[in-house]
């Protein structure tokens, strides 16, 4: 179908293809992956044709058709209805139908057999085509990628760029071509729409290739993944999951190949040393140098995915209670986003929300941010401090900033050598932390974005997509940032694999109502599975299926003694509290002592005193907030 024989290829003075190559065969499902500036994306527009190779070949069959999603599609406007430009992929079916509109017309004026022939050609043509089946085909397939029957007669140009991207699909799938190129097509997904195109393309008849980084989506959706690395393609055979566990078994050879060349190296280099100034062994050593010329080295295996430490600070901790929303209501005209709705979010809630588009994901987290007006009550809690980041904010980045001013200016107190260190976990390594923002793709923008959000100090995180534009590997480390994450956070995400990492609590809107199910995401799908099988009406949610607001304690009878007192225990415990955390803040400060790490027995009782600590830090929150709960109470 499609040979690629040892590729060259070029690009801004840097090499991203050199003697790669790659055969595609009919009904193949290729997962394209690899780290971002690998060339991903620029191998599809080989294929296409819109880029030339510098060297090699890519040779096409006669028959193949190729279709090509790309982001540039984002940029496509028009005034025809979302159902006519998806039509559009069936050119000769309109074609025809507007030409038997023409004959059609002129009959009506002028009857003749020659107009009678061609009506009942094109007719005939018509049928062939299944040209009366079209729009129902359109239909069906715009709806299965999310939209209402309502918004078929829409303008294209009413939709935000993600809904266009959507039309775009549809069109293309419509088109069906023997290869089908999708980059990132989940990026503008809702999770029923995702699962609905995984389904699609296990039908799906040609062959695909599909750039993503989204595993579950690659898990379902291909057979054969595609690395894309170090400038040239390496095959997998089977999903990402096996993917996985194949390449860990190619690097744990590739590393014992490795010590073993560089054993007999070194083996080689002493001899060398040792009787290089004796006559005798001349031959000999001469004979051991060109060995060494000629060997071909094999490369050490490095790990693209170590572990990383975020090292959190928390100005203070925040109350039990972080945000609590009271009856809200919110709509845009006649739109009903949330009806007379109530939520609690507390301390050290981790909370996916999910969904749909349109249900008002963003918008409930924008109302939790305060940056929404609501009817209804937000009632933010004690010592919160929130940090709130959406895809947008990557355009209030400081374009002529260099990336490590960009965080030094986020105020937090943590050193150049900090804030390099945490931009290295960011994938920004040496030199590479003065580059401009301006200079910067869309993921590494994002990942100077989402840096700053986790320097910020900040014990409550609400974070919009934050995993759109990454790869696989930055997802990873976005990962297991936000697992070592202390406080509290809201993430709205459509990619599974990073909900189900991260998330123990999972939100989704339902009649205008939040509802919760206290569990982790695989518990929420199986749960999910359940319902459709069973029925919404026979399967709740384990809890209550809406948030029950928590009725106000009755007021006590307090007399001056008893406040008095209550207001001396609250000062007594402010002082623990504070001593407490001068406490955790020194044992904190020892874990990063060489001393300390370097030995085992001393880690453990350090890391075990730190976490003692902390469980008298929070009771003794817990009691203050009591204290305080009590006196609120009686005013």
């Amino acid at each position: 179908m499609i040979s690629i024989n040892n590729l060259e290829f070029h690009f801004g003075g840097r090499t991203l293809y050199e003697n790669a190559s790659l055969h595609i065969k009919p009904k193949d499902r290729i997962g394209l992956i690899g780290p971002n500036g690998a060339g991903k994306s620029t191998l599809l527009r080989l294929i296409v044709g819109e880029y030339k190779p510098d060297g090699g070949s890519i040779q096409k069959s006669n028959d193949t058709t190729i279709g090509f999603l790309n982001q540039d599609l984002l940029s496509y406007q028009s005034d025809d209805s979302i159902l006519l430009v998806a039509m559009q992929a069936f050119e000769r079916a309109l074609q025809v139908q507007a030409e038997l509109d023409v004959v059609l017309a002129e009959m009506e004026a002028n009857y003749t057999d020659a107009l009678l022939d061609k009506m009942t050609n094109l007719q005939e043509e018509f049928e062939r085509l299944d040209g009366y089946t079209i729009q129902a085909k359109a239909s069906e397939i715009l709806e299965g990628l999310g939209f209402s029957t309502a918004d078929l007669e829409r303008p294209l140009r009413t939709f935000s760029g993600g809904w266009r991207m959507r039309v775009m699909l549809a069109k293309l799938l419509l088109q069906n071509p023997s290869l089908l190129l999708l980059d990132e097509p989940t990026n503008h997904l809702d999770l029923p729409s995702i699962e609905w195109i995984e389904n699609y393309l296990q039908r799906y008849e040609g062959a695909i290739i599909i750039v993503s980084h989204d595993r579950f989506f690659l898990d379902r959706a291909v057979n054969t993944i595609v690395e894309v690395a170090n400038q040239t393609m390496t095959v997998y055979v089977g999903n990402y999951s096996n993917y996985i566990v194949e390449r860990a078994e190619r690097r744990e050879i590739q590393q014992s190949a490795y010590d073993n060349q560089q054993a007999q190296i070194r083996q080689a280099e002493r001899f060398i040393d040792r009787f290089k100034a004796k006559a005798s062994k001349a031959k000999q050593v001469q004979s051991k140098v060109k060995a060494l010329g000629r060997i071909e080295m094999i490369d050490e295996v490095v790990d693209e995915n170590a572990k990383v430490y975020f090292k959190f600070n928390f100005a203070t901790q925040s109350g039990r209670h972080v945000c609590q929303l009271e009856k809200v209501s919110k709509n845009y005209g006649d739109l009903h986003i949330l009806k007379n709705t109530s939520a609690i979010i507390e301390r050290g809630d981790k909370i996916a929300l999910i969904g749909a588009n349109g249900k008002g994901k963003s918008t409930l987290l924008r109302i939790i941010a305060g940056a929404e007006t609501v009817d209804g009550e937000r009632i933010l809690g004690h010592n919160v401090n929130d940090a709130f980041f959406a895809q947008h904010q990557l355009e209030s980045l400081n374009i002529d900033s260099a990336i490590i001013d960009e965080l030094k200016q986020m105020g937090s107190a943590k050193s150049e050598t900090e804030l390099r260190t945490i931009l290295g976990c960011f994938l920004f390594s040496n030199d590479d932390v003065f580059k401009k923002i301006k200079v910067l793709s869309g993921g590494e923008k994002s990942r100077v974005a989402l840096a700053k959000t986790l320097i910020s100090e900040a014990n409550f995180l609400l974070l919009d997509e934050p995993t759109n534009h990454l790869d696989i590997q930055s997802v990873n480390i976005l990962i297991q940032a936000l697992q070592q994450y202390q406080g509290t956070y809201v993430v709205v995400s459509h990619d599974r694999f990073f909900v189900s990492q991260i998330a123990n609590k999972i939100w989704f809107i339902e009649d205008q109502e939040i509802k919760q199910y206290p569990g982790t995401f695989e518990e929420y799908e199986e749960w999910i599975e359940r319902r459709k099988a069973q029925g919404a009406d026979k399967v709740k949610l384990p809890v209550k299926d809406k948030f029950i607001e928590e009725k106000p304690a009755k007021k006590q009878d307090f007399n001056a003694a008893s406040e008095k007192h209550i207001k001396k225990e609250i000062a007594e415990i402010e002082a623990t509290i504070t001593k407490l955390e001068s406490e955790k803040a020194a044992t904190e400060l020892k874990l990063t002592l060489p001393d300390v790490y370097t030995d085992p027995a001393t880690m453990k009782a350090t890391q075990a005193e730190l976490s003692t600590t902390n469980q008298k830090l929070e009771k003794a929150v817990e009691r203050w907030e009591s204290l305080n709960e009590q006196l609120e109470t009686a005013s």
